[in-house]
């Protein structure tokens, strides 16, 4: 008896260990798997599709998971990562297997002029390679066209059009809302044109702010349309004149849209998706899987792309990039904010890292916390200390904290289309004591200094806390002067005079000194490179992010795979019809957003709300 059921018990335990082998076995099969469909195989002769979803951004935001998750759910900003379209375009440009590139904006949201322009760079650079770049849409607009122009040829739908409506800046201002609703917004500012808090005290646009938007927003358009037209091998102001007889165009030629794009020479054709794809046939061949033409999408490529550069011996000499996009906030942040504990890490460890030989700080940024911003001007000027140059390349927006956080290095490069300086400090919080009165309730206490209570929400701010801000905000503007005439090299007075919280265009700003050079990211890198005396080609660019363990990675790998394959199934079905009602409010929550996030200590902000997208 004691002998079988000890055999019964070995028996099981091999049964155990059998079963526990299979169950790793699977979930190392699933593993597997999940990788191993992220490096595609790809035909020997295809066109490749870049069909860019959502907004062009310098850095994503979230996690994986969290991006999986907004996918499936249709809720979010999808956004595509303005450096993975330009190493696919790189990549694709020298790989014999890849024979036409094929731009499809459909999806496209847009991005800032100076993020637009690096792609269409990097598709001028492709079509040097003798391969037809083909783009289509069923309707272009300004951000999309910009680089569609840049094409071989271009296609509209028979129902489509090419709207350039150019540029504006239109807010929301809730002064008269907030007076019926008994709000407050105390503001302490300085500089003429901090136009930032004007939307809770104002009901308009002020005098400055129109001058301001006016002198930039006109540079922008004019970049765009020399941009365009050079292109398009047209006339600037033949284009401004197409542009704004557009309506007058439709109209005569009995709402066709599509052939007042095909008279104004702004597309090649008028064809459907259908047409397109045949063009793409005769260029590439048939899939006879698909019946259409030979294929590789953007994502596969990137995978195939990402894994020839982890085979790919690395150079010795390193230069590293450190992205810094979206809103400077206090302590640590993730991807598509700039943290001041975060982002001050990453520039130490790139100290702390000798075999880096310079750094390229990549800004796309309206500013945010002014302590924030000061911490990571102390790690910049910490990394300079150690006689390795520092480079910002600024992408779309580098105004006022993005502006601080650039003013330590060495060179500083833009856009002719970037939006930067808007050098000013303010301060403002709301306080909502009238609106209790409205509601009878009344507060009463007592203190035990002129301060005590002066900075709560339920009282007006008193003239003691009233004076220490403003001389709070008055020693701020002056540290932000100090620190913008130290690094280029201009007297205290010669950067107050183009400061005062005023925005200007990337090339303004290097005519007024705030600039040096009007160029590309690369091109900044390549400065870097020059004054680190390396070689060209000898050197690697090395992105600083925060770093994931590999457990991490692949956890998160395989909850946004998992999540992406299945998680369809999970979503209510009415949650379309919510999500539609939710964007038409976004407007206002972006503002809303605004002022939940402004919790600096000191109350103390570096920013600009400056934008032409």
């Amino acid at each position: 008896m004691r002998s079988f059921l000890g055999w019964l018990l070995r028996g099981l335990d091999g049964l155990r260990r059998v079963l526990h082998l299979l169950l790793l076995l699977a979930i190392f099969g699933f593993v597997v798997g999940v990788l191993r469909t992220s490096i595609p195989r790809l035909p020997d002769k295809a066109a490749l599709v870049i069909h860019p979803e959502g907004e062009i951004v310098e850095q994503r935001a979230g996690d994986p998971l969290q991006r999986a998750v907004a996918e499936v759910r249709g809720i979010g900003n999808d956004e595509t990562l303005l450096r993975d379209l330009i190493d696919v375009i790189e990549a694709a440009k020298g790989d014999e297997r890849i024979q036409a590139l094929v731009l499809d904006f459909d999806t496209m949201s847009g991005a800032g002029q100076p993020t637009l322009d690096e792609f269409a760079r990097a598709v001028t650079d492709f079509r040097q390679s003798g391969k037809k770049v083909i783009a289509r849409s069923t309707g272009f607009t300004r951000d999309t066209y910009y680089v569609a122009a840049h094409a071989d040829e271009i296609y509209v739908d028979p129902l489509g059009f090419v709207l350039l409506e150019g540029y504006d800046r239109y807010r929301m201002y809730f002064k008269e809302a907030f007076d019926k609703l008994g709000v407050d917004v105390n503001v302490f500012r300085v500089g003429t044109y901090k136009s930032a808090v004007e939307p809770y005290v104002r009901q308009n646009m002020s005098k400055e702010d129109r001058e301001e938007s006016v002198t930039y927003l006109g540079s922008l358009w004019d970049t765009y349309l020399a941009a365009v037209a050079a292109a398009r091998g047209l006339e600037p102001e033949a284009l401004r004149e197409r542009i704004a007889s557009f309506a007058d165009d439709v109209e005569a030629a009995a709402g066709d849209a599509s052939q007042v794009a095909l008279d104004s020479k702004l597309v090649t054709g008028v064809k459907s998706l259908l047409d397109v794809e045949q063009r793409l046939t005769e260029l590439v061949g048939e899939d006879k899987y698909t019946g259409s033409y030979r294929s590789v999408g953007f994502g596969d490529y990137l995978r195939v792309v990402h894994a020839e550069q982890k085979l790919r011996k690395q150079a010795d000499e390193r230069i590293g990039v450190i992205v810094a996009s979206g809103e400077i906030l206090d302590g640590f942040q993730p991807a598509g904010t700039i943290g001041g504990n975060s982002t001050a890490e990453l520039i130490r460890d790139a100290r702390l890292d000798d075999g880096l030989r310079a750094l390229v700080l990549r800004i796309d940024s309206p500013g945010g916390s002014v302590l924030a911003s000061e911490q990571i001007y102390q790690e910049l000027l910490a990394f300079r200390a150690t006689g390795r140059p520092v480079v910002v390349s600024m992408g779309d927006l580098a105004a006022s904290g993005g502006y601080y956080i650039a003013a330590p290095a060495d060179e500083i490069w833009a856009s002719p289309a970037t939006i930067t300086g808007s050098i000013g400090i303010f301060a403002a919080f709301p306080t909502v004591n009238r609106a209790l009165d409205k509601l009878g309730i009344d507060v009463d206490g007592v203190g035990t200094t002129p301060l005590s209570g002066e900075f709560r929400l339920d009282r007006p701010v008193g003239p003691a806390a009233a004076r220490l801000l403003q001389a709070t905000i008055d020693r701020g503007y002056e540290e932000f002067l100090a620190r913008v005439s130290s690094g280029r090299t201009k007297s205290r007075d010669e950067v107050d005079a183009i400061a005062q919280g005023r925005v200007w265009s990337g090339i303004d700003a290097q005519r007024l000194g705030l600039v040096d050079q009007l160029g590309t990211f690369r091109q900044a890198v390549q400065s870097a490179a020059r004054r680190a005396e390396l070689d060209e080609g000898k050197y690697a660019v090395e992105y600083l992010e925060p770093k994931l363990s590999l457990a991490q990675q692949l956890a998160l790998n395989v909850k946004a795979d998992l999540v992406r394959r299945f998680g369809a199934a999970l979503l209510p079905s009415g949650d379309a019809a919510l999500l539609q009602t939710v964007r038409r409010l976004e407007p206002l929550e972006r503002e809303l957003l605004r002022w939940s996030r402004m919790v600096a200590p000191n109350h103390l902000y570096a920013y600009c709300f400056c934008s032409a997208r």
